[in-house]
């Protein structure tokens, strides 16, 4: 099989979706009806990897014990809580989201999406940018063994396009996609619209930071080698 080359894998949430902040109030909700107590802020430094290592560390750093029970709860609290800001309408596509797929797509350049998030919560947020995973190869945490930042998810997206890693790119806001890129041995491009701040994204490997998917869209050339 030939080796597609320069194929765009994304993250979803805060990359093409703007649910970062969804996302850090769909965790408190969750954390407060488990009777957790922790600052917003420390929420959203987490957002980005898996959920099962989130709650694991926001459990290990307030010195609660660690229950199988207690992380389902968390997890199926997140969940809701989360899908149900989605059916408010509350949770769209980020500027240029659906417009950067369509270019790609147009100039028969190899995308997916590759996300920590599960299916139950990246189901609605798929829907919206209107990708159909029956489609595109969409890779989710339930798929593999660890989420970001291990490369797992983004190696598995890579094998799924038929593309050489090493010349894939990551498309990501946070600096577990950015770390996570690293370990694939892939280049990470990242944007602002996730949260974090440039320096901290060059600083965990991205090559190059733009705001949002329209204005990577605006210098796509920079990124992605065309005849």
């Amino acid at each position: 099989m030939s080796r597609a080359s320069n194929a765009l894998l994304f993250d979803l949430d805060g990359t093409l979706i703007d649910s970062v902040y969804q996302h850090v109030l769909a965790w408190k909700e969750a954390l407060d009806a488990e009777g957790v107590e922790l600052a917003v802020w420390r929420i959203h430094r987490k957002i980005g990897m898996s959920g099962g290592l989130f709650t694991n560390i926001l459990l290990r750093e307030t010195g609660l014990e660690i229950t199988e029970e207690r992380l389902a709860r968390l997890q199926q609290r997140h969940t809701d809580a989360f899908n149900r800001q989605h059916a408010q309408g509350a949770v769209q596509p980020l500027p240029g989201a659906r417009e950067l797929l369509a270019f790609l797509t147009e100039q028969g350049i190899p995308w997916t999406v590759a996300t920590s998030g599960r299916m139950a919560t990246a189901g609605p947020s798929l829907a919206a940018l209107g990708i159909d995973p029956a489609k595109v190869p969409v890779v989710t945490r339930d798929m593999v063994r660890h989420a970001k930042p291990d490369p797992d998810l983004f190696l598995a997206a890579a094998e799924r396009l038929g593309a050489d890693i090493r010349q894939a790119l990551v498309i990501g806001d946070s600096i577990w996609d950015m770390l996570a890129a690293q370990r694939a041995r892939a280049l990470g491009v990242g944007l602002l619209s996730g949260g974090y701040g440039e320096e901290e994204l060059v600083r965990a490997g991205a090559f190059r930071v733009y705001d949002d998917p329209a204005d990577l869209l605006r210098h796509i050339d920079e990124v992605v080698a065309r005849d």
